[in-house]
């Protein structure tokens, strides 16, 4: 038993065609492949959601900003396929890239504010990319509901924004960041670990929510923030890119918290960059 593999708009559209005729409601959840756990939980989701759904499997070149990098990212289909049969996934949209982006390609959608700050300062070009490719499969696949996962919380907010103002009829769908037992994360970079830095890289997310609680208390947040960073250098990381406080819906630095906002970093340990974010609530607050 196999998933069904969709590698053209008109092949996906076609499908898409029958399952509309039945009146049936779609969920996307976009990927690049190399699927672990988070991505899974996204697909049970959808399955809860949606009549029908699809997973989309297309290693983005816009979106990196180095061809080291591209050429290095994980390319599994069989296994990614494999793994979607049990849990009942409808199909399997891979495209090629001259599928994606035909000769003559010349289309860049642009989301300011939100990609501006965080990995935005960080990833030159890269927001561009990704808000290119997933309005192309909001597009093409016609969906009714988009999962995604809160590990990338400026990539959410960036989608949310772009469906928004483009009036795009799809419900962005966010999925609670899956961890491994110590706290960490789980990426697709984080295969590219060493065993002694895979040892080091729970300290990450142990340092975020210790400080997200300092800050919910009331600590003071330029000094809080300062002394979490001095704090993942000494567990091990050798550069803190970013650790921000940004109000939760547009994702511009504060240092009041009167509503709700998320405290999110990204840091290298050893060759492989780590993001991360947690919610932290308003001073004060109950919940």
């Amino acid at each position: 038993m196999s998933v069904p593999i969709a590698r053209t708009v008109a092949g996906l559209r076609q499908i898409l065609a029958g399952w509309r005729r039945n009146g049936a409601s779609v969920a996307v959840v976009p990927t690049m492949g190399a699927l672990h756990e988070g991505h899974l939980s996204l697909v049970r989701a959808a399955l809860q959601t949606a009549d029908r759904v699809i997973v989309t499997l297309f290693v983005n070149p816009k979106q990196f900003n180095s061809a080291a990098d591209l050429a290095a990212y994980p390319r599994t289909e069989n296994e990614d396929a494999a793994k979607l049969v049990p849990l009942g996934a409808h199909l399997l949209y891979a495209p090629h890239g001259e599928e994606m982006y035909p000769a003559g390609f010349a289309t860049t959608v642009s989301v300011s504010g939100v990609s501006e700050g965080l990995c935005g300062a960080f990833r030159p070009g890269h927001f561009e990319g990704v808000a290119t490719v997933v309005a192309k499969l909001f597009l093409q696949t016609g969906a009714d509901f988009g999962f995604f996962g809160e590990k990338d919380f400026q990539q959410l907010q960036l989608v949310r924004r772009m469906v928004r103002d483009l009036d795009i009829p799809i419900t962005v769908v966010a999925c609670p960041t899956v961890r491994e037992a110590d706290g960490l994360a789980l990426s697709s970079r984080n295969v590219r670990l060493s065993p002694a830095e895979r040892a080091v890289a729970p300290k990450l997310p142990s340092v975020l929510s210790e400080t997200a609680e300092l800050l919910a208390r009331g600590s003071p947040v330029l000094s809080t923030l300062a002394a979490a960073r001095e704090a993942i250098l000494a567990a091990g990381y050798r550069e803190v890119e970013y650790l921000e406080l940004c109000d939760e819906a547009e994702l511009r630095p504060t240092t009041l918290l009167e509503r709700p906002a998320r405290l999110l970093v990204a840091a290298w340990l050893g060759g492989t960059r780590l993001i991360d974010n947690v919610a932290v609530s308003p001073v004060g607050s109950t919940d």
